[in-house]
C-alpha cells in the first residue's frame, strides 16, 4: 500500500499581541478540523498540547505562527501522518511614556515658547531586559496659548528613543 497524503489541519488562528519580548502565542482552536482524512477512517484531532510561537520576538504585522503540540488518534491513525499548520498574527509595539519633563513658568511675552526641564526625564514602560534610550536633545514646548493664566497645559515635542530594542517601542510625548 503506498502512503496516504499527509493530514492538514484548518481552522487554528492565532492573537494578536502586544510586545512582551517572548515569542509565545496565544491560538484558539475552536474550530480546527482536519483535513485529508479518506472516508470511513476514523481519525481524531486533539488540540489539548497546541502551542503556538511566533518566528520572533519583534514588532511586525502577518508574522508567521508555527502550531505545534497537535495530534491524531482514532484506530486509522497511524496511517496518516500529521502536518502541523501554520497561521499569523501581529505583534504590536509597546507605548511608552515619559516622566519627569517639567515646563517652567514665564512672564507674558506674546508667544506660546515654553522653556523646559528634562533633566529628570525617564521612559516609563520598557520591558526589563530591553536596551531603549530617551533622548531629549530635541524636545520642544509649547503653551496652549499665549494669554496669561496658572497651570496651563503645555505640549511637549522632539523627545525621541533610539536603541537596540527601541524598534519594539512607540513614544507618546507628554
Amino acid at each position: 500500500i503506498n502512503g496516504v497524503a499527509a493530514l492538514t489541519v484548518t481552522g487554528i488562528t492565532a492573537s494578536n499581541k502586544t510586545y512582551d519580548r517572548t515569542t509565545s502565542a496565544t491560538l484558539s482552536l475552536g474550530s480546527a478540523a482536519l483535513v485529508g482524512v479518506i472516508g470511513g477512517d476514523t481519525v481524531t484531532l486533539a488540540t489539548g498540547s497546541a502551542t503556538g510561537s511566533f518566528a520572533d520576538k519583534t514588532v511586525a504585522n502577518s508574522k508567521t505562527v508555527t502550531v505545534s503540540g497537535l495530534a491524531i488518534s482514532g484506530a486509522d491513525s497511524g496511517n496518516y501522518p500529521l502536518t502541523q499548520p501554520t497561521t499569523t498574527a501581529n505583534i504590536t509595539a509597546v507605548t511608552l511614556t515619559v516622566s519627569g519633563v517639567t515646563a517652567n513658568n514665564k512672564t507674558y511675552d506674546r508667544l506660546t515658547t515654553a522653556t523646559l526641564s528634562t533633566g529628570s526625564a525617564v521612559l516609563v514602560g520598557v520591558i526589563g531586559g530591553d536596551t531603549v534610550t530617551l533622548s531629549t536633545a530635541g524636545a520642544t514646548g509649547s503653551f496652549a496659548d499665549k494669554t496669561v493664566a496658572n497651570g496651563k497645559t503645555v505640549t511637549v515635542s522632539g523627545l525621541s528613543i533610539s536603541g537596540a530594542d527601541s524598534g519594539n517601542y512607540t513614544l507618546t510625548q507628554p
